[in-house]
């Protein structure tokens, strides 16, 4: 990445940060399960750069919006995106002690309590769109629905549930191939990113062909995002990533670095990368998802 368009990203986090964790945790400050809303906090808390709802609000301007506008999408992804970590972690899924260099939620808070909070997390992000008044009921109504399709059973959810069956297969000595492993990363990771820019352009009043040319470098950019995910969990330390590392070849998981090599994995992702930049030449305002693009194609390198 060049030094002009890593500028842009800090830029772009220095500048839209602050305007979503003004806001974000609003929804858990009063309700009567105390010790409920403090287990969702503390996952929400936990870090990370935010990229789900930083790419939601730079959708909205790279037609032309306004990122505020974008502002209960952006909530509700980041929501849905750390209930699916919470539920990740758990015993039955990946069984995680670690997460962001912290110990995950189900350590700290029980069993339940990590369910629950995920639970929670999944509900509020509805509410959070269905709430916002500064959108038309039209485009709440789009929202929810792009929300729900990319984090259900059809989405991310879905996704959720090949890739522990392919686990299995894989320790029974049947692996699965690259075209399989494509379907689990277009839903388990791909939906939601691919959701992030989409939900920017719903909430920004894109026309069609700007929801589609974003919606279709969104797709690309959570393959792209997942393919990255390989080949760091192949090559990083766990000081590094925060989390263990290694643990997809020790759980029989079939990877891009497992079935292309580090090399055809690699290759892979620029590819990919570079596919999802052409979809967003197209846009008025590109240059900050460009930026980022491939940003998260070379993040941890």
């Amino acid at each position: 990445m060049t030094a002009q368009a890593n500028d842009l990203v800090r830029a772009d986090l220095d500048r839209l940060l602050p305007i979503f964790e003004a806001k974000y945790l609003l929804p858990f400050q009063s309700g009567e399960a105390v010790r409920l809303a403090e287990a969702m906090q503390y996952s929400l808390e936990a870090g990370g750069k935010r990229v789900r709802p930083v790419l939601c609000m730079l959708a909205a301007e790279a037609i032309g919006g306004r990122a505020e506008a974008a502002l209960s999408c952006a909530m509700a992804l980041e929501f849905i995106h750390t209930y699916s970590l919470i539920h990740d972690d758990l015993p039955a899924m990946d069984d995680d002690d670690l997460r962001r260099g912290k110990p995950t939620n189900h350590v700290v808070f029980g069993e339940g309590q990590a369910i629950l909070a995920g639970d929670g997390l999944l509900t509020e992000a509805f509410q959070v769109i269905a709430a916002d008044t500064s959108l038309s009921a039209e485009r709440r109504i789009e929202a929810v629905a792009v929300l729900a399709e990319a984090a259900g059973w059809r989405g991310m959810v879905g996704g959720q549930s090949l890739d522990l069956l392919g686990e299995a297969l894989t320790r029974a000595g049947k692996p699965h191939d690259l075209e399989h492993l494509q379907v689990i990363h277009r839903l388990k990771t791909g939906a939601l990113l691919r959701a992030s820019v989409e939900l920017g352009a719903v909430a920004a009043a894109a026309t069609c062909a700007q929801r589609q040319a974003l919606r279709k470098a969104g797709s690309l950019l959570g393959l792209a995002f997942q393919i990255q995910d390989d080949i760091l969990d192949a090559t990083s330390s766990e000081e590094e990533m925060g989390k263990r590392v290694g643990k997809d070849e020790g759980k029989g998981k079939i990877t891009y670095p497992v079935l292309l090599g580090l090399e055809g994995a690699r290759r892979a992702l620029n590819e990919t990368t570079e596919r999802a930049l052409c979809q967003l030449q197209s846009l008025p305002n590109p240059s900050s998802l460009t930026a980022w693009a491939r940003f998260l194609a070379q993040r941890g390198n």
